[in-house]
């Protein structure tokens, strides 16, 4: 039998960085398809024969459910395969090295070095082994410890003939560009339900997202030779830098936590006779999220009331929406989460508000309730992203009671859920 850990490893070797800037439809990078035909190689190997690939790169499968007990709601899960764009994934090193506390030389060689001062969460794991990167990469835990658990999950459950209901597997392109959820066939994948796995800290499950907006932002300015600009010149750079003061100055994330939304300019650029800015607007309420939007066109009016219609054009285009809004009616697959994660060694699961979207929040609105379970990742997206080997293990094992038929039974069927959210 396989482990979690050998997994992740291997998982993490598969250079499937996702393209904000690659081709036109999904998946962003060909390169995707290397991990989602090693996806699909497993599920084989682990008799799941009828798991395919489709031409967008969307992985999936399925177990039918034990005899007797075709009665059980079709539980969904899902992971994404590709790694984020904000550093490499390519030529990946992983290295496992047991934590005995202070700070963590990844490349003594490159002199690169996790301080424990700056991540005190590494208190929590000294004595534990720690898959990490060579500190020239991230490593790519995100979200292949998801896939990582929820193939263990399988074997384990297969190996021992664990009763379950029918279990739907999928797994997606494109998760770090926005675009996981996009061509996701929620019909075919058949689930009743589903949970991403794709959390953090392994002691916290979430079921709140923000609600999401991009806006693009053209200032349109008029270049001249600056010795003969005065009363002439319209410098598009300097009207962007005033269009952003418009905003409120200690709403962004950098200054804000919890359930505190924000404006975030993401990109800009440009010269005097153009300038372009890419802003994206988060909050969790949607009457704030509402209010957010309009006050980012108050400031277009603005600005085009200072220099004349056309200077400014904005185009904001909704994301994604808080899955709280669907799931806080569904308290019982809540309740089949926080029960899985105490069944896997969590004697008390928190949840946080999610900063940011999951391929769930675009599932729940599409019509697949999906909240976020944990991988026990941390550090995301950089060089220092490391998981204990400890919570890889935990998550094997919720995973297992999530899907088993004995909780199943008891939460979803046996008895009327007391869960409040």
């Amino acid at each position: 039998m396989d482990t979690v850990v050998n997994r992740l490893v291997r998982y993490a070797k598969v250079y499937s960085e996702s393209d904000y800037y690659g081709q036109s439809g999904t998946p962003s990078a060909q390169r995707e398809f290397d991990m989602a035909r090693l996806v699909v190689e497993e599920l084989h190997a682990l008799g799941i024969d009828n798991a395919f690939v489709d031409d967008q790169c969307y992985v999936y499968g399925w177990l039918p459910a034990t005899p007797g007990y075709e009665h059980l709601p079709a539980i969904g899960l899902i992971a994404h395969m590709d790694t984020s764009p904000d550093m490499t994934g390519k030529d990946v090193k992983p290295q496992i090295l047991h934590y005995e506390g202070g700070d963590i030389v990844l490349n003594r060689e490159l002199n690169i070095v996790m301080e424990a001062g700056q991540f005190p969460e590494l208190a929590n794991y000294v004595g534990q082994d720690l898959v990490c990167t060579d500190g020239t990469t991230l490593l790519g835990a995100d979200d292949k410890a998801g896939i990582a658990i929820i193939l263990q999950a399988v074997e384990e459950l297969l190996a021992q003939q664990t009763p379950h209901g029918k279990i739907c597997l999928g797994f997606t392109p494109d998760e770090e560009i926005g675009r996981g959820a996009s061509n996701f066939d929620v019909a075919g994948f058949g689930a009743d339900f589903a949970y991403t796995v794709d959390g953090g800290e392994i002691t916290d499950y979430e079921y709140e997202t923000f609600n999401a907006a991009m806006a693009e932002v053209i200032v349109h300015g008029f270049s001249i030779h600056p010795g003969s600009a005065k009363d002439k010149m319209k410098n598009a750079l300097l009207m962007a830098m005033e269009f952003n003061a418009l905003l409120p100055a200690l709403e962004t994330p950098g200054h804000t936590e919890g359930y505190e939304g924000f404006f975030h300019l993401q990109e800009m650029e440009g010269k005097v006779e153009q300038a372009r800015m890419v802003y994206i607007i988060r909050d969790h309420s949607m009457e704030r999220f509402q209010q957010r939007k309009a006050a980012f066109e108050k400031a277009v009016a603005e600005m085009n009331r200072r220099y004349g219609t056309g200077t400014v054009e904005a185009k904001v285009e909704d994301q994604y929406y808080n899955m709280y809004e669907r799931l806080k009616d569904h308290p019982e697959i809540l309740a089949l989460a926080e029960a899985a994660m105490r069944a896997g060694g969590i004697d008390s699961p928190t949840h946080s508000p999610i900063r940011g979207g999951t391929d769930g929040s675009v599932l729940t609105f599409k019509g697949l309730l999906c909240p976020n379970l944990p991988t026990g990742g941390h550090n995301a997206h950089g060089r220092f992203e490391y998981v204990p080997v400890q919570s890889l293990e935990i998550g094997v094992k919720t995973i297992k009671a999530l899907v088993g038929a004995e909780l199943v039974e008891e939460i979803m069927i046996g008895k009327e859920s007391t869960h409040h959210v």
